[in-house]
């Protein structure tokens, strides 16, 4: 699931749990072309404007401002919030990544890059930001449990791209601003498409016309091949995982100790 926010105080997400999952990126041609919501599993927050604080109910606690990521493995339960903490709207991405079902209760974890940390590469007019994967040589050093490809990318117009995925790799484009051909296809702000999963070498295509300039988002990743149940929060395998958790979270047990006593600092606004 990829979910593009712009939000203001006193709008946000206030305290509110997960599991399964991690929050948070072909070659080919597209075959076909639409907005693509799915059940998901790693929760990855990418910040194009603003800050967000963010806690969660065992102490952890810091700032995304823009441009910065946090990549967070939910794994076996977290009680979290994000909340806006300037009066600039905080505007980002943030991609949910679903776990092998051998991951899925794992302890959890965090992943955080400034911006200044995530790298970045220019080539021919386009620069590459690196969250996950590789480009122009470059790997960012983001361990993905479930491999992934995440890379933010910004065309100059009359600019060629040529990025190479994995054979057999599910992926999707999506558009933040400007447009662009993809594969023969027009990709326009606000729109997602969706690749084919031929992969090799040579890449995808992309180009852009004289004084068009596009900035997109290329994120793909490995099939798990297994069965998905998603139930708000809680992304699993099983409708009986899904009780199960929701089970686990209402008597705080099984990695949700404490989590009904925990109230954070930004959800007050909220009360």
């Amino acid at each position: 699931m990829l979910d593009e926010f712009s939000v203001g105080k006193p709008a946000g997400f206030p305290d509110h749990p997960h599991r399964g999952f991690e929050t948070v990126s072909l070659t080919a041609s597209l075959q076909r072309m639409h907005v693509t919501r799915v059940p998901h599993a790693v929760q990855v927050t990418y910040m194009l404007e603003g800050t967000f604080m963010h806690e969660d109910f065992k102490g952890h606690r810091g700032i995304i401002g823009p441009g910065d990521l946090q990549w967070m493995t939910a794994g076996k339960g977290i009680m979290h919030s994000e909340v806006p903490m300037s009066d600039v709207k905080a505007h980002g991405l943030q991609l949910w990544v679903n776990l092998a079902a051998k991951n899925k209760m794992v302890e959890p974890n965090y992943q955080e890059l400034l911006a200044k940390d995530i790298p970045k590469r220019r080539y021919n007019g386009v620069v590459a930001n690196i969250i996950a994967g590789s480009a122009f040589g470059v790997d960012s050093p983001v361990h993905t449990m479930t491999p992934t490809m995440y890379i933010d990318f910004s065309m100059e117009g009359g600019s060629t791209l040529k990025q190479a995925i994995p054979a057999g790799w599910n992926g999707f484009v999506y558009v933040l601003e400007g447009s662009g051909v993809f594969g023969g296809h027009k990709g326009v702000a606000h729109h997602t498409l969706v690749l084919s999963n031929d992969g090799g070498e040579e890449g995808f295509t992309v180009t852009t016309a004289e004084g068009k300039a596009c900035r997109f988002a290329l994120i793909v990743g490995e099939p798990l091949n297994e069965p998905i149940v998603q139930h708000g929060p809680f992304v699993m395998n099983t409708r009986e995982e899904i009780m199960k958790a929701m089970t686990d979270f209402q008597s705080g047990t099984n990695g949700f100790e404490g989590a009904a006593q925990w109230s954070s600092e930004g959800g007050k606004t909220f009360h």
